[in-house]
């Protein structure tokens, strides 16, 4: 059984090879329409959800001084894209999914969500939630059933398509934007901010969770991290950035030679501790690295 607090996504090593070309980045705000509430609202009105989510989205956008700054996001996702999928079009993985022979079952959209280690299942749930009646809501009995397993056992034969289908619902895609915001963007970023490493840390620690999720192992996001506090102090302690962060990717190259999926360490060697030797602590484009032995560029 494959514990639901340990997740990875490894596709690279399975996927067909798309488009690796290096293109530009647009700077837009991430997945939202950035609006107001309506002038003509009166007081006392009520405010529709859709508008209370744009104008919270907003505030938030506004607020941001990291890794969550809507263009440092958009680095952030075309960076694990490029490990997870071959490619800086990470708005072409909503429809993605397959079975990787990981253990994990189906591994599918933005951030691989799994149907062995819970995050499939919760954003299923959200989207019939938010959706009723919808193309994969049939399938949640099946999904709560082969939780912590790599079975297809009430999925198969046509969960795959139906799945391609949900994701040309907008609804859909906002459902995966949002889970994976609050299971692996946010609390990355909320822990980087916390021990005071700047944008750079936050995607390394972003990077880490969307790998290897979080738990007690030994190769989860807190273990890494504990482990690099066992060499380095983070700012918020008074140490040296960079010298925690090199302890953080030391920390981090470990845990991935422990799984057999992530033999290679580019996504770390020749892509975050590429920025980090430029001491190219805010992520400023154009970042320029290698993965898997493919070049990229943004800016």
């Amino acid at each position: 059984m494959v514990p639901a607090s340990h997740k990875h996504a490894a596709r690279h090593k399975h996927a067909a090879r798309r488009n690796t070309r290096p293109v530009r980045l647009t700077l837009v705000a991430f997945g939202v329409t950035l609006t107001t509430t309506p002038a003509t609202a009166h007081a006392g009105a009520p405010t529709h959800p859709a508008v209370r989510h744009e104008v919270s989205a907003t505030r938030k956008a506004a607020a941001a001084t990291g890794l969550d700054n809507p263009a440092k996001k958009e680095i952030a996702m075309q960076l694990v894209s490029s490990a997870e999928n071959s490619t800086l079009d990470w708005k072409g993985q909503y429809k993605y999914i397959e079975d990787i022979g990981d253990g994990r079952g189906y591994t599918a959209g933005i951030i691989g969500f799994c149907s062995g280690t819970g995050d499939m299942l919760d954003l299923v749930e959200l989207y019939t939630r938010r959706k009723p009646g919808n193309v994969l809501a049939k399938y949640l009995p099946a999904l709560r059933e082969v939780n912590g397993t790599d079975s297809h056992d009430g999925l198969d034969p046509n969960f795959a398509e139906d799945w391609a289908t949900a994701a040309s619902d907008p609804a859909f895609k906002q459902a995966q934007n949002d889970e994976r915001d609050r299971v692996y963007f946010d609390p990355a970023v909320d822990r980087g901010k916390a021990d005071g490493i700047g944008t750079l840390g936050q995607f390394d620690y972003y990077d880490a969770i969307v790998t290897h999720g979080d738990g007690s192992d030994s190769t989860s996001f807190s273990s890494i991290r504990k482990r690099a506090l066992a060499r380095a102090k983070p700012p918020s302690q008074g140490g040296d950035e960079v010298t925690y962060l090199n302890a953080f990717l030391d920390a981090r190259v470990w845990a991935l030679r422990q799984e057999g999926a992530h033999s290679d360490t580019s996504r770390v060697d020749t892509a975050q501790r590429v920025f980090l030797k430029e001491r190219n602590l805010n992520l400023d484009p154009p970042p320029e690295w290698k993965v898997y032995g493919d070049s990229y560029h943004i800016g």
